[in-house]
């Protein structure tokens, strides 16, 4: 059976603050600046994302710790307190990099600050909140989320084209595309959290908000 639970209420939760002026210069230099914090991210071990530029996907050693997780939780109903701390600044720090190429905030991405992009997702108590079980098979289960995200990121990556014009000519990210974009990084978040993170039993909403 699938659980499902109001978007608001869900264990893994993002937002990023609104900004009233963007930077015309940095915007337009933007995949050049995010180069070498990129890097950084990528030579990361598990280096998952929750934004639309990675494609919601784990990469090779993110799957080996995704797997490594899901074994723990089958055969010990255990998940390590510093395993899921390591996690989550992993998906935050992927976050605020997504956040900055996406043009939603002129804050060059911080390996330990918040900065805009406020990212929370709540540590589960595995034997009580976790079926040992189901890890086995949430990565089948979220396939229609992987559908629905392939289609909207495509869209996404156009609203953010069209931002980046309208910020090199008005100094602003049009509010209906920027809550779009963060709309779609929110959707992988849940995603992310379910089917890879294992931090939760509640199927993800079909929902931006």
């Amino acid at each position: 059976m699938l659980l499902a639970i109001h978007p608001a209420r869900y264990p893994a939760r993002l937002d990023v603050d609104y900004p009233q002026k963007l930077d015309r210069l940095t915007t337009f230099f933007r995949p050049i600046l995010v180069i070498p914090i990129g890097i950084i991210l990528i030579l990361l071990p598990a280096s998952s994302g929750v934004s639309i530029q990675v494609g919601e996907t784990l990469g090779n050693s993110g799957s080996a710790i995704a797997i490594a997780t899901a074994l723990m939780i089958v055969f010990r109903q255990r998940y390590p307190r510093w395993w899921f701390d390591f996690a989550r600044e992993l998906v935050r720090f992927s976050a605020r990099i997504g956040a900055y190429l996406l043009l939603l905030t002129d804050q060059y991405p911080s390996t330990v600050d918040e900065q805009s992009v406020h990212l929370e997702i709540d540590y589960p108590d595995a034997k009580r909140d976790l079926n040992r079980w189901l890890p086995l098979v949430k990565w089948f289960l979220a396939i229609p989320h992987y559908i629905v995200l392939a289609v909207l990121a495509i869209i996404a990556l156009f609203a953010v084209v069209f931002a980046w014009f309208a910020i090199l000519i008005t100094g602003r990210y049009p509010r209906a595309l920027f809550d779009f974009v963060v709309g779609v990084d929110r959707w992988g978040l849940r995603v992310t959290a379910y089917a890879f993170l294992l931090v939760t039993d509640l199927y993800p909403p079909f929902s931006l908000s």
